[in-house]
């Protein structure tokens, strides 16, 4: 073999590596985004069993999404698609937070949203359901901050500066006169003890307030820590699903298993929305994904957060891509849980 044939072999397995090495990393680099696509829409009486609730013909159905970290091709791919969208992960999770906080906040999130949608659903069938509260569970940090340093996952927050603490808004109110430079006194219960945790207000990290002029002590996603006393039982089986925009769609399903007469009048009706103990539906992510999810699963109804009306809206995205992909499915903007049940009662 001459050398100058060599010479070519060699070049040729050179070009062959350096190609192979870029498709490694261009398929193994992850970007600082996540990208989602539509998920499906998922029958709720088959996850939720109200004892010896009514059954019924029709079905009502929360729809999801499915994400993933985002590499180069993911990436790219993402900013072609119409049924594709980016997110960068400063909005999914705080800077710091491992995969198994980021679970264990999504998985509380939607333990919190099962009981507000039971606690809506029977007060509206005339059901007794309230709620005990406990204490403020810790479930993620800002990074860098006091908190981060001084608790745990999972620690209870019973009382701030000697104030009883019960819910997450109270730990909220009580913080809520705090300054910069002020110290707060935390009781906080952990593994069966009791602790005073004192913490500093500071600074939020600049990417979380780039004017300077916001504090905090660095406590992520609290949670209040209850338990909803009710009659009948209710039984939902939701391990695979995180987060709280299954509110509205969880406490329709309820509702039509404690009343005897079928809201759904037959039909396939989708939806998402959180919902809070007023029964007011509020706004969540990836509503593109979800429209998409409940067209495909032959939804004749979409029930999607109408935010009053406000530019931008969940209703409004809704609007816009439920045209783009030419369905004949009908969405319907709700704010309260009220409004979707007075739509359902004028279906034919």
């Amino acid at each position: 073999m001459s050398n100058e044939k060599r010479r070519t072999i060699k070049g040729s397995a050179f070009s062959w590596g350096i190609f192979l090495l870029i498709l490694v990393f261009i398929n193994f680099y992850q970007l600082p985004y996540y990208f989602s696509i539509p998920g499906d829409a998922k029958v709720l009486s088959e996850v939720i069993e109200v004892d010896e609730g009514f059954e019924y013909d029709g079905s009502l159905s929360l729809t999801t999404v499915r994400m993933g970290r985002s590499n180069t091709v993911n990436y790219v791919w993402s900013l072609l698609s119409t049924e594709r969208d980016l997110v960068h992960e400063s909005l999914i999770r705080p800077e710091g937070e491992s995969d198994e906080e980021y679970h264990h906040r999504q998985l509380m999130m939607m333990a919190n949203s099962q009981d507000t949608a039971i606690l809506v659903a029977y007060r509206n069938a005339g059901k007794e359901a309230y709620f005990e509260n406990y204490g403020v569970i810790v479930t993620s940090f800002v990074e860098g901050m006091d908190a981060e340093a001084k608790l745990e996952p999972g620690d209870r927050i019973t009382a701030v500066n000697g104030m009883e603490t019960q819910t997450a808004q109270d730990l909220l109110d009580e913080l809520g006169d705090a300054r910069i430079g002020d110290q707060v006194e935390l009781r906080v219960e952990r593994d069966g003890d009791t602790l005073e945790v004192v913490l500093a207000v500071d600074h939020f990290p600049e990417e979380l307030d780039p004017s300077g002029e916001r504090g905090g002590i660095g406590i992520a996603h609290p949670v209040t820590d209850r338990e909803l006393i009710k009659s009948p039982e209710v039984t939902i089986d939701t391990r695979q699903i995180g987060g709280p925009s299954a509110g509205l769609m969880f406490s329709l399903e309820i509702y039509n298993q404690l009343t005897e007469e079928d809201i759904t009048r037959g039909h396939h009706i989708a939806g998402t929305g959180s919902l809070n103990e007023d029964g007011e539906v509020g706004r969540i992510g990836g509503v593109k994904q979800k429209v998409i999810a409940a067209d495909s699963a032959g939804a004749a109804v979409f029930f999607v957060p109408n935010e009053n009306g406000v530019e931008g809206s969940n209703y409004e995205i809704a609007m816009e891509t439920a045209q783009s992909i030419g369905t004949d499915m009908e969405v319907a903007g709700i704010d309260t849980f009220d409004e979707a049940l007075t739509y359902l009662e004028n279906l034919q």
